[in-house]
Parts: C-alpha cells; structure tokens; sequence
C-alpha cells in the first residue's frame, strides 16, 4: 500500500526508525487522506499529491501541490541539526565528500529540482572573438500562480521570512506570495567571523549551483571583507569557485538586500580566457596579474599569497570606485550617487588563488536608459535583462520565450510559414544577408548566432571595449594603480 511505502522510504531516509513506521502513517493521512491506496509505481510523493487532491484535501493549484510535496519530502529528510552532523562528519573525510552527500541529499529529497532543470536548452559555441559561450534557455522555472500574483500585489506589513535567502526559510510552510521550504536544509559554516549558510540553488544554472548566505539579512556590499570571505569559501571548499554579484542595481543581481555569493562546480568560459596582457604590481611581487582576454572588462589576480591577494584586489576595488574617464563616459558618482563596483569572482588552480575582478559601471544616459554598460537595444530581442555574476563568466541564462521565438526564426529563414516576431525580424534578415542557411544546418546557424548576440551582449557591458579606444582607457586605469 502507498503509505507504508512512503513510511518505509522515510526509515531508509534516516529521519525515522523501524518503529516510528505507523506515526509516519498516520502523518501521511493527516497530510493526504483517511484512506490508503495502491501503489500504482510512479513516484511516492506524486501519487500522495494526487490522491489528496482527489480527496479535496488541498486545492488542484500550483501552490498548495507545492507546499504540500515539499511537506512529504520533509518527512524523507534528516533534520536541520542532523544534515549539519553529517554534513561536518563527512567533511573531515574530504570537503568534496561533504558536498557530494548534501547535493545527493538535496536531488533526491526534490529540493533541487532536477527533473524540471533537465528541460532547460543548452549548447556551448565559439563566437567571433575565438571564447567558447555557453547558452541556456530557463525552462525549469515554474509559471507564476496567478493566485500568487495576486496575493503579492496586496500584501501588507513586514513579511516574514523577509526575502528568499534568509535562514528563516529553513523548514517554511510557503505561502501565496512565498516558495514553499518545509525539505529546505542550510548548512552552518563560519565566514569572515561571522555566521553563514550554505544551501543549493533549487532551479540550478549549472552543476551543483550553490548559494553561500549571510546569516543575518542585510544588504550587499562589495569591499575588502568580501575578498576576505571569498578566500576562506576557497579555504573550506576549493573544489568550488565562488563569487559575488555586484552591489548596484542594473549591474547587479536580483537580490541586492541579502549579502550573498553564489558558487558551484562547474568551469566557466571565462575561467578559461587567457591574459592579454600582463601587468606588474611593485608592491605585490607575489601576484601575477593581467588584463583578461574577454569581451568584459576583467583584471586577473593570481597568487598563493591570500593577503597580497586581498590587498591588492581591495586597492583596484578602491581605485575604481573613485575612478572616471570622460573620454568613455566612464563617471565613477554624481556627488550623491556611486556609480562605480566590481564583480569578483575566485576558484583555486591548485594552490594558489585566482580572483577575476570584473570591472562594472551603472551610469544610464539619454541614449541608454536602461545603462550605458548594459545590452543595448538592438540586441533586446535576445537579452534586455542585468548581466549578473553567472553570465559575466560566460553562461547565458536567457528567457523562455525564446523557445518558441526561435522556432519562429528558423521557419523564416527556410522559407516557411511563420510568425517571426518583430524584435527578431532586422536581426533574422541580416544574418539571412550574410549566411547560407538550410535545413540541415539551420540549427547550427542559430545557435551559432545567439551565441555571437551574447557575446556582443557581454561586450556592451564592458567599460573598456576591445578597440583602441578601450585598449587606452584600460592603460589611463592602470597607470593610476
């Protein structure tokens, strides 16, 4: 029958033993239905959500599925206090043990959404500048609950938790307005003297996608204490890199109140570029350092001396806070205003460190009202949002209507009925102009060309172009160092 299965899968999970079998039970019942059912073999969890809505235990919406499933998953999980446990046992074995547990234990407990990230679209191509980009299409991401929307545009008062990544979320109900958490597990570490969290991202954008967060919820900043921070992360786990969003709105990420780094296992276009040019620090004889060869503007710091590194990286972070340069509209503050940030991002090459220091500016103009240093409009139809920690190293996270929009494009240009959308027509007809398209390599030719509008996406976001023109403002820059 389907609720000793689940209380069996519960004992094996390890929150429970042999003898809590009937109080798991009839914790299933109270959740789901009186009645007990066969099972008919597909997963557990999903058949118990089923049937409670057969038996009107919760609403046939979105929302109260969710909170419901993430409720039975929490009954397949240890507790907070013995996910840490474990967690810090297995790390004496090896950090990578640790983090193979918990990423195991955050799949298979559904926190991680792994069925719904493996119906994202991605590809990796090479553009016009010799880097390797990769592309992904967001499809893991729910749609809103219209219920939801609605809920959130009349609330009211202080909420509690206060935003997505606050501690408080750990074993949260969920709400309208609020993503369910009752099988959300945080593990404890010390950072900078302080405590964090360390959980993984739900809906990931590449492997083991994980979140470090500060324990208390307080805005993001971007100073000595955050190269401080990163450093002891690449102490505790170095088989993961680690970076920070920048720390102003049109620069930044989405979550600019909770201080908070993202990292993972994974390996970057950009943490592959190669220096273009080398650059020599005086005071800092055990830092080798250099211009990135990448369409963002990105000085590289590498060293196993962790304080040379981190006051070398404080004083450039320093430097381009105050730093302008007229000649590329390039404007540090207007007297009220900080203009000027940086998004650093560190992963380890054996031994030594190595920060990328991208630099970043979020003046807006007549011209550019949405950024200077952001997309520019003609390339919209593909990419209009912030390019954030993720998509500075080269992956693009790109919206899910371009599934379809795309489909639109490729019909164009091989003469079918179509309905292109008019964002892509001018773009569609001048790479029509350019290349000879066919169905057989129709696919190739798309995803070639996104890729190339990423790239250019990436550069419009640089302060200093890879021209002449940006080739001088880099060295004005470092001569200032």
């Amino acid at each position: 029958m389907l609720f000793e299965k689940f209380a069996k899968q519960a004992i094996a999970s390890g929150r429970f033993a042999p003898l809590d079998q009937t109080y798991v039970m009839n914790k299933v019942r109270a959740l789901v239905s009186d009645a007990d059912v066969d099972d008919d073999q597909r997963p557990v969890v999903d058949q118990l959500v089923d049937l409670a809505v057969q038996r009107k235990k919760i609403d046939d919406g979105p929302t109260a599925r969710e909170i419901l499933s993430d409720q039975l998953y929490d009954l397949l999980t240890p507790t907070p206090a013995a996910v840490n446990a474990m967690f810090w046992n297995k790390y004496v074995e090896s950090p990578q043990t640790a983090t193979n547990w918990f990423y195991q234990l955050c799949t298979t407990n559904n926190y991680v959404k792994a069925s719904a990230i493996k119906r994202n679209i991605e590809f990796t191509k090479r553009v016009q500048d010799g880097n390797q980009l990769e592309i992904t299409i967001n499809l893991s991401k729910p749609e809103k609950d219209p219920k939801a929307i609605a809920a959130a545009a009349h609330a009211k008062g202080k909420k509690y938790p206060q935003c997505a990544l606050c501690m408080e979320n750990e074993g949260y109900l969920g709400r309208l307005d609020h993503a369910a958490r009752s099988n959300h597990r945080i593990i404890r570490m010390m950072i900078g003297g302080k405590q964090w969290g360390f959980q993984y991202s739900p809906y990931a954008y590449f492997n083991e996608h994980c979140i470090f967060l500060d324990a208390k919820h307080e805005p993001m900043k971007i100073n000595q204490q955050t190269l401080i921070n990163l450093v002891e992360i690449e102490k505790q786990l170095p088989h993961y890199f680690v970076g920070s969003n920048a720390d102003l709105p049109i620069v930044g990420g989405s979550m600019l109140a909770h201080e908070h780094y993202q990292g993972g296992k994974h390996v970057f276009p950009m943490m592959k570029a190669k220096l273009r040019q080398s650059i020599s620090f005086t005071d800092y004889p055990d830092v080798t350092a250099g211009i990135v060869d990448w369409p963002m503007s990105d000085l590289r710091l590498i060293s196993n001396n962790e304080l040379a590194l981190i006051n070398l990286g404080t004083h450039i972070i320093n430097s381009w806070d105050h730093y302008s340069d007229d000649q590329l509209q390039i404007k540090a503050d207007d007297g009220a205003t900080r203009h000027h940030t940086v998004t650093p991002i560190m992963h380890r090459n054996g031994d030594q460190f190595v920060l990328d220091l991208v630099l970043r500016d979020n003046n807006t103009s007549d011209q550019y009202p949405l950024g200077i240093f952001h997309p520019h409009e003609e390339l919209w139809h593909i990419k209009k949002e912030n390019i954030g920690l993720i998509e500075v190293m080269g992956r693009a996270i790109l919206p899910a209507r371009l599934k379809d929009e795309l489909a639109e494009v490729k019909k164009f240009w091989l003469g079918q009925d179509n309905q292109i959308a008019d964002s892509h027509l001018p773009w569609a007809k001048a790479v029509q102009a350019r290349r000879e398209i066919t169905a057989a390599n129709v696919d190739e030719v798309l995803q070639e060309e996104v890729a190339q509008v990423f790239s250019d996406v990436l550069a419009d976001a640089g302060v200093f172009k890879n021209d002449d023109a940006g080739n001088a403002g880099w060295q004005r820059f470092i001569d200032q160092l």
